[in-house]
């Protein structure tokens, strides 16, 4: 969540409207995105597949040794950078470093500089070029060097020809050498950024303004502090422990015959019959998240298979498995859902015959809501998986709710003075980056103020909002949106779309949307209906496989969800922890063991035929069902 926050666009002037730190200008776009093409289709099909027999035949005690020489050779570059700087105490400290470890370190194959507590100083002519006030013109995506910009271009070409090695073959291929042994080990997690984000391009193109910044961040909490959002932001603790997990799932791909494409899944089976868990990931989110992964690895180091597929508010659900213009309408994108499933488990069991045992279903933030939907409607449904086991984690009551409280905190900002807002917005920016580049533990004490920790939160789902809106208008474009959609030229677009809040989007998207289809959602108490648990009370009630973990601090909540949530649900079906903020304590083991005894059940239900009937050309997909 973090790193997502780093992405920005540049909004309008105005006192009363967050104005939002500039990125580097970026007027080759066009161009700079089909270098990011070329360079995504190197990661994905070059380096990828040939990354894991390097890995195996290139042990890691040798990849490291790899890695400490090629740093080690760029001394001199690193030495001369900190002297043109005026910086002679990084000099220092970097010339101590190469004695050590080419004398000691034999040619600098082993760091022993830092375990003797020499720490690191880089420097390279990116930076020297600012140091003596070369301010950025335009952002520049390099082949095969990724993200950079006019400056740090100049400054990789000063790198080269500083380089002895450079003029000297075969010497001058080392470098590159050094490059694919660095890369290698972490290429699963790059090429994951480029799938699961649905513009990896627009992310990269602003976090490197302030990841290039040659400031450092005040870190100082002046304003009060806001637990439940400061908990959130936790978050980015609860990630997969197995650095080898992800790498050792499986793809596969279901037809949906509402939408005659197909669908693609993620999963890690069993070596043996075992109970299968459904993951749906939160807002947006992508089967290939990290929170999707961790859940995954979680439920799978349990003995559980797991399957994970993309939200339905996700470009890859949008695009081939939805059935309506715009998700945002739970009867339609539940049923979607639900479909969706349905052909996903047809098509495992038809690739692993006796693979799958009885059937969960496990969602997180949104895809909580959604899990409990399918709960609420189970009843007499056809074209649907018999799911034994329905667990939902911090799941929200009502969206129009969530919305507003999303909305309120992107706008929080405007509780700062408007003369000193969009510099206070830059500096928690340069918090974000700073803290990318530390190592911080769940216990750290994360250095935000209530405003900063509430914005960020509201940040990240803006862009996932503007992202739901570029995706469903380039598809189907409903005229709302005054400037072109240019596939390769976003930027002004982008500016315009980040004006909409969410209630924007379901006012001027949504609901017209549905009105095209002959559903007249005007009445703002029609869509409030369908898009609130409460609405589904009868059903949920009745399920006795639902299960609940959730906290009592989550902003997504008011006080009246928390009091129907108790009322509905016996005290054997919810857990409610004292804090957590919304899905911040997902990395604390007790609430990773509450979420597994919500499973545990799973192991001893008898197997039963999954499937209740053939699949259909499904009615909703002309017209939703009507809401209960």
């Amino acid at each position: 969540m973090l790193t997502i926050a780093l992405l920005a666009v540049p909004a309008a002037a105005a006192t009363n409207e967050v104005v939002l730190p500039a990125s580097v200008p970026d007027p080759l776009e066009p161009f700079n995105r089909a270098m990011w093409g070329l360079n995504r289709a190197l990661l994905l099909h070059v380096i990828k597949p040939t990354a894991p027999p390097y890995r195996f035949v290139v042990r890691p005690p040798v990849r490291r040794g790899i890695a400490n020489f090629g740093r080690n050779m760029l001394y001199p570059e690193r030495a001369f950078n900190h002297l043109l700087q005026g910086r002679w105490s990084g000099a220092g400290i970097e010339t101590e470093r190469f004695l050590a470890n080419s004398v000691v370190g034999v040619a600098g194959l082993f760091d022993v500089a830092t375990k003797w507590g020499i720490g690191k100083s880089d420097a390279d002519f990116g930076q020297t070029f600012g140091v003596w006030g070369w301010h950025p013109q335009f952002f520049l995506m390099l082949p095969f060097f990724g993200p950079s910009n006019d400056r740090d271009a100049v400054g990789l070409a000063a790198q080269a020809a500083s380089n002895p090695m450079t003029y000297f073959t075969p010497f001058a291929y080392i470098p590159y050498f050094v490059d694919y042994n660095n890369i290698a080990d972490g290429v699963e997690d790059y090429a994951r950024f480029s799938q699961a984000e649905m513009d990896p391009y627009a992310l990269a193109q602003y976090a490197w303004t302030f990841a290039r910044e040659n400031r450092v961040a005040d870190y100082h909490v002046t304003g009060e502090i806001d637990q439940p959002s400061l908990e959130t932001l936790q978050y980015v603790y609860f990630s997969y422990d197995d650095p080898e997990f992800p790498a050792r799932a499986k793809t596969g791909s279901a037809y949906i015959e509402a939408t005659h494409r197909t669908l693609k899944f993620t999963y890690w089976l069993q070596p043996h019959q075992a109970p299968v868990v459904y993951i749906i990931p939160g807002l947006g989110s992508h089967r290939l998240a990290e929170s999707s992964i961790a859940l995954a690895e979680l439920v799978y180091k349990n003995g559980f298979s797991a399957v994970s597929i993309s939200s339905p508010f996700n470009s890859e659900f949008m695009e081939n498995a939805a059935t309506a213009e715009v998700p945002g309408f739970t009867p339609v994108d539940g049923e979607d859902l639900r479909h969706a499933l349905a052909q996903v488990d047809r098509a495992l069991e038809r690739k692993h015959p006796g693979r799958l045992g009885s059937r969960g279903v496990m969602g997180y933030s949104m895809g909580a809501y959604e899990t409990l939907y399918l709960a609420a409607t189970a009843t007499n449904q056809t074209d649907s998986v018999a799911f034994d086991r329905y667990v939902a984690i911090n799941t929200p009551v009502r969206l129009i709710y969530g919305a507003e409280q999303l909305d309120n905190f992107y706008e929080a900002p405007l509780g700062w003075p408007a003369p000193e807002r969009t510099h206070d917005i830059e500096n928690t920016f340069l918090k974000v980056a700073g803290l990318s580049q530390m190592t911080i533990r769940p216990s750290t004490q994360l250095p935000f103020d209530a405003i900063e920790s509430r914005f960020l939160i509201g940040l990240t789902y803006r862009f996932i909002l503007r992202d739901i809106i570029y995706d469903s208008q380039s598809r189907h474009n409903q005229g709302v949106l005054k400037r072109a959609i240019k596939p390769m030229d976003r930027r002004s677009l982008y500016d315009e779309i980040m004006q909409y809040s969410y209630l924007d989007y379901f006012r001027q998207f949504v609901v017209p949307a549905y009105r095209e289809r002959g559903v007249d959602l005007q009445d703002p108490k029609t869509l409030a209906a369908a898009d609130d648990l409460r609405t589904y009370s009868a059903g949920l009630r009745s399920n006795r496989e639902v299960r609940l973990v959730g906290t009592y601090d989550d902003f997504l909540l008011s006080h009246d969800d928390l009091t129907w949530m108790q009322s509905t649900f016996p005290t054997n079906q919810i857990t409610l922890f004292p804090q957590g903020g919304h899905l911040g304590n997902l990395a604390n083991p007790a609430v990773q063991r509450r979420v597994l005894a919500a499973l545990e059940e799973l192991r001893s239900v008898p197997q039963t035929k999954r499937v209740l009937t053939r699949p259909t050309d499904r009615a909703h997909a002309a017209a939703p069902p009507k809401v209960p």
